[in-house]
């Protein structure tokens, strides 16, 4: 198994070192997890920090062997202001992580999600049904010292309710003149990249594992796709994420840092636990 960059002590001495410095930094977490720190404020993006789906499909034909060490224990981040969710997949909306840090932080966490989720996240979660903020395409709310501006993902297909609401939930987040772009899990469609040029996002954290019909779940951007998105977009920098967490459903990040390269976009490619300041 491969061992995070930091990881436990190691990890929240880093944290703690950069707490209250100017600037913002980010720290990769694994699959779609990031912290985000800015002026003594915590962002936490996706964050799954527990066995739960290993455990739960360990005798199915599906398993979900983890490659790389868990960075950190939940309850051992205190700090969080708002943490997110983009979608309803385990890996993104984890009870085993959720629980407990909500612990750690009580009343003063807030959670932002896709509104289309509200009543699916207050019962995985036990959670009352108005504590979470919805989100939908086109929506802009503040949460504690952010603003969310909500962007639908199309995680395979750009998927609505009957309502018309987005299950699959991209954010950019701005603050203190910055601005970072975290789809959850998305593939390209129509106009996303659009969406997010008059945003000027200072970094694109973007999924690039791709998809492929034998592993049976919905995918991704590849690398390629990722890097030209980024692009498109004009993002300032992209830093791939959702690989190295479970082997039947992982990439190498070379398909990404070669176009990256290619298309003059910089990139930052992190280890578990690694952190980067923008």
């Amino acid at each position: 198994m491969k061992q995070p960059a930091l990881k436990d002590d190691a990890f929240l001495r880093d944290v703690d070192k950069h707490t209250g410095r100017p600037g913002v930094r980010l720290w990769w977490l694994g699959q779609s997890g990031f912290l985000l720190h800015w002026d003594s404020n915590f962002l936490l993006f996706d964050p799954y920090l527990s066995d739960s789906l290993t455990d739960k499909y360990a005798a199915t034909a599906k398993p979900h062997v983890r490659m790389t060490a868990q960075v950190v224990h939940p309850l051992d981040l205190y700090m969080v202001d708002v943490v997110t969710s983009s979608h309803n997949h385990t890996d993104h909306l984890d009870r085993e992580t959720l629980g407990p840090l909500r612990a750690a932080n009580g009343a003063r966490l807030k959670m932002v999600i896709p509104e289309a989720n509200r009543a699916f996240v207050a019962q995985r979660l036990e959670c009352e049904p108005e504590w979470p903020v919805g989100m939908n395409d086109g929506d802009v709310k503040r949460v504690g010292p952010f603003e969310f501006h909500g962007i639908a993902s199309a995680h395979e297909s750009l998927d609505r309710t009957e309502t018309g609401l987005h299950p699959y939930m991209g954010y950019v987040v701005k603050f203190g003149g910055h601005a970072v772009y975290h789809p959850g899990d998305t593939v390209l469609y129509d106009g996303l990249a659009e969406k997010l040029k008059p945003h000027a996002v200072d970094a694109a954290l973007l999924p690039i594992n791709g998809s492929l019909p034998e592993r049976a779940v919905a995918g991704n951007l590849w690398g390629r796709e990722a890097a030209w998105l980024a692009k498109e977009a004009r993002a300032k920098l992209v830093i791939p994420c959702h690989f190295d967490m479970f082997a039947f459903n992982t990439v190498t990040t070379g398909e990404s840092e070669s176009e990256c390269r290619r298309l003059g976009q910089r990139f930052k490619v992190l280890k578990n636990g690694e952190g980067v300041t923008l």
